[in-house]
């Protein structure tokens, strides 16, 4: 669940509209495990800008990587919101 704490987070990441909708996506059913890809079909966004934003989500503290699956030669990444 997105807390006080978390907002303020996003809030000094300097908070883009698709941060809001990556967070919110992951804030669903009480938190799920997704890639930049599966985000990127869901929000409709391309791929590069949704990695771009997760990454920065990850960096500012509200991201956790949670695992990696090799796909045809790449590694594809999942987050999930970090538990505080």
């Amino acid at each position: 669940m997105l807390t006080a704490e978390h907002w303020e987070l996003l809030a000094r990441s300097n908070a883009h509209p698709l941060r809001v909708s990556i967070l919110e996506t992951l804030d669903i059913d009480g938190g799920r495990t997704l890639s930049p890809k599966d985000l990127s079909v869901e929000l409709q966004e391309p791929l590069s800008t949704v990695n771009y934003h997760v990454t920065e989500l990850a960096n500012a503290g509200l991201l956790e990587l949670t695992g990696e699956r090799r796909v045809r030669g790449a590694v594809e990444h999942f987050y999930r919101l970090l538990s505080r």
